[in-house]
């Protein structure tokens, strides 16, 4: 195993660990003495209708959702609502390959899903918590494919959903994406088949990971106008670049990020009716708002605007941000007043 400070809880801050004992994962694999990572806020009601569970993106854990979404001034206000915040399997935070001991450790990590990280939730949701039913589930990104994975697999458990910059499917062109970022870790010689003796070792890849993500993660628009100026504070590209996506990648785990990926280019919940995403959309029950961001160059609103069609009596709320995909962090203020707005309609709905 590998210490790693960056996903402990000195940085992370406080969460709590759920042991799911055994996983069975849908690759066939068992993950064995699994642990789901979450932390909770506000109280839960006498009849447990006030619970909403968040996911988590790509690299992203638990702790950036709390500082962005969760607050008395949000739309997910601890003040009115029971909010779970679960952190993914294989995040680094939960059971991860840099965390997990032998022999399912590093590169023998197994392989996951989306579906393996809501089968998780599910028990985290209802075994640890009596909820059967969640007011609310909402994530971006990764976290999004989560958020369709609940809808779709948990339709009576699902009362609204808002899933936010991403897709029910993931595109081929994402797929190519995605697969360009695996490969820009695993072309580090020090990558050495997954047995590093510290991420840092992987630092080149990871730089090169980190430059292939600022080409499609940030707007057209972020670089034409140079935002990283006026939004970020930095002093050139090279100041960007260097600052902010490779100093942010930098402290993370490989093997994490790798098994993230595993995930990311596979999300489809099209496989629920045998491939066809129409019908599989086409069971959500919940009251549903997509909510891409209009500059985003991942998930295009007119990707999720074919699933919205799809989802019956959904509704599109677009949200502006010139940061592109990346304006999931909130960076500049309008970001999530929009999103406020949208979530808090969705919750009076």
């Amino acid at each position: 195993m590998i210490d790693n400070s960056h996903y402990s809880a000195a940085t992370q801050g406080a969460f709590e660990l759920f042991d799911l004992g055994n996983l069975i994962l849908e690759a066939g694999e068992t993950l064995r003495s699994t642990k789901l990572a979450y932390r909770t806020f506000g109280t839960i009601n006498a009849d447990k209708s006030n619970a909403i569970l968040v996911t988590t993106w790509f690299s992203g854990t638990a702790k950036v959702m709390e500082d962005v979404y969760v607050g008395p001034n949000h739309a997910l206000d601890p003040g009115k609502y029971f909010i779970i915040i679960a952190d993914q399997l294989g995040d680094g935070v939960s059971t991860s390959p840099q965390n997990n001991p032998a022999p399912q450790r590093m590169s023998k990590f197994p392989n996951l899903s989306i579906g393996d990280d809501v089968a998780a939730q599910h028990r985290l949701v209802a075994q640890h918590f009596g909820i059967d039913r969640l007011a609310l589930v909402v994530g971006g990104s990764m976290g999004g494919q989560q958020v369709y994975e609940w809808a779709v697999a948990h339709s009576d458990m699902v009362a609204r959903a808002a899933p936010i910059a991403a897709t029910a499917r993931i595109s081929l062109h994402q797929q190519v994406f995605v697969q360009a970022l695996e490969e820009a870790i695993m072309s580090d010689p020090a990558w050495n088949g997954g047995w590093y003796a510290s991420g840092l070792d992987v630092r080149n890849g990871m730089d090169r990971m980190a430059r292939i993500v600022a080409t499609l993660g940030w707007s057209r628009a972020f670089y034409q106008e140079e935002r990283w100026r006026s939004v970020l504070g930095m002093s050139s590209l090279d100041d960007f670049i260097n600052g902010v996506m490779k100093a942010y990648f930098e402290p993370m785990d490989p093997n994490v990020l790798l098994c993230e990926m595993h995930k990311w280019r596979r999300a489809d919940v099209g496989r629920h009716a045998g491939g066809d995403l129409a019908a599989a959309l086409g069971r959500i029950t919940a009251k549903t708002c997509v909510m891409p961001i209009d500059h985003d160059l991942f998930f295009p609103p007119d990707e999720c605007e074919l699933d919205r069609a799809m989802i019956p009596e959904a509704t599109l709320t677009v949200i502006r941000s010139k940061e592109g995909h990346m304006g999931l962090n909130g960076f500049e203020p309008g970001y999530m007043a929009q999103v406020d707005t949208a979530l808090a309609a969705l919750l009076a709905d």
